[in-house]
């Protein structure tokens, strides 16, 4: 994907002509007259001339980057009592030539339109991305994990990963910088959008020790009440993912730059959700100011240097199993997914710092849902 995706749909292989009626009551051609031929560019020669109205994605004439990922780690494995076998690992990852678009006509802080390279040579005024293999992103953690196998109806599988990846730009196929004049170009390499610093997680099964063949109530009425039951679920609990503080880039003037904010004060975690509360303090920052007419700046801040709120999640499963006769069975099941019905709780708001909701949380999902099963089996 990430060498098909880029390359599909620009000109001269995807072209639009649209035909727009004189207004919402009227056409533009009837069926009578049918659909204009297209206009078409002259192919022939293999050279065609790029319209400063397209779009253009492009390879650097004869060379491509090909990247590859080199990874590493070392892992110490021992088992502890209680039939638990735990690992500790340090686990990391280099990755380099990475795919990506890079504009070559981007524009300058306050210079606008006409601070684009091909702007006074060609009257272009769009991007215009040359594609290769140049960025690099790397990630380092400390990986841990414990395993018991079913032994006295107890089974756990558990992980926590303490890490941190470093990229340019998260790479979905069709990747882009947000800094591309070359001074600040560094602005890029930042933590990777889908960065959690801390990730723990913990699957368990457990049968509880009543009914035949256990250690407790192994007969008579309280045996076949209490006997066959189990309890199983999975707990999750991670650290929430980074994101930039936007400013407005009408003062910047530089086309196809980012804007972020100033950054005034010490940073305060302030926690609240909902309308009129704030989950980081919105006092912190501010839009870059103009120093002095026709001179401007990019902010103070970096991509990624907030984060979200993170999550907490419980799923549990209360299993039951019945024996009607020797070849038939009947399994009940009751399942709670988001068992305690903690909120998983939407981005923070960051794009506009004048917006009454900037630096607040409007949003969440991941409600308790309750479902109930009856399997037989012969």
């Amino acid at each position: 994907m990430p060498f098909s995706r880029p390359l599909r749909g620009f000109y001269p292989l995807t072209i639009n002509n649209a035909y727009l009626a004189t207004n919402g009551f009227n056409w533009s051609r009837t069926l009578a007259q049918g659909i204009p031929a297209p206009n078409l560019p002259d192919l022939s020669t293999g050279i065609v001339t790029l319209p400063s109205t397209a779009d253009m994605r492009s390879p650097y004439a004869g060379q491509i980057h090909r990247g590859y990922t080199q990874s590493w780690n070392f892992t110490v494995e021992r088992r502890l009592p209680m039939d638990v076998l735990g690992t500790v690992a340090y686990v990391g990852t280099g990755s380099v030539h990475l795919l990506a678009d890079y504009d070559i006509n981007a524009g300058s802080p306050g210079g606008g339109t006409a601070s684009r390279p091909y702007s006074s040579k060609f009257g272009r005024s769009l991007a215009t991305n040359m594609w290769d293999g140049y960025l690099s992103s790397n990630y380092n953690s400390l990986q841990t994990s414990v395993r018991k196998s079913l032994t006295h109806g107890l089974m756990l599988q558990g992980a926590y990963t303490w890490s941190k990846a470093m990229d340019m730009t998260d790479d979905d196929g069709w990747a882009s910088v947000g800094w591309n004049w070359a001074p600040v170009f560094k602005r890029n390499r930042a933590p990777a959008g889908f960065d959690r610093t801390h990730v723990f997680q913990m699957g368990w099964v457990y049968q509880l020790p009543f009914g035949k063949d256990k250690k407790f109530v192994t007969s008579g009425v309280p045996a076949l009440i209490l006997g066959g039951w189990s309890v199983n679920g999975v707990m999750s609990s991670y650290t929430g993912t980074p994101f930039t503080v936007t400013a407005s880039g009408s003062t910047l003037n530089a086309p196809n730059n980012t804007q972020t904010a100033d950054q005034v004060a010490a940073i305060n975690k302030l926690g609240g959700i909902g309308r009129g509360s704030y989950y980081w303090d919105p006092a912190s920052f501010k839009d870059p100011a103009v120093v002095s007419p026709g001179v401007a700046r990019f902010g103070t801040t970096g991509r990624n240097l907030m984060r979200g709120s993170g999550a907490w999640n419980t799923d549990v499963m209360i299993n039951r199993t019945f024996k009607v006769t020797e070849r038939v069975s009947t399994d009940f099941r009751a399942e709670f997914y988001n068992f305690p019905n903690t909120a998983h709780f939407g981005g923070v708001s960051s794009g506009s710092i004048a917006s009454g909701n900037f630096m607040r949380i409007l949003s969440s999902s991941g409600e308790r849902q309750i479902r109930f099963g009856l399997r037989l089996g012969f």
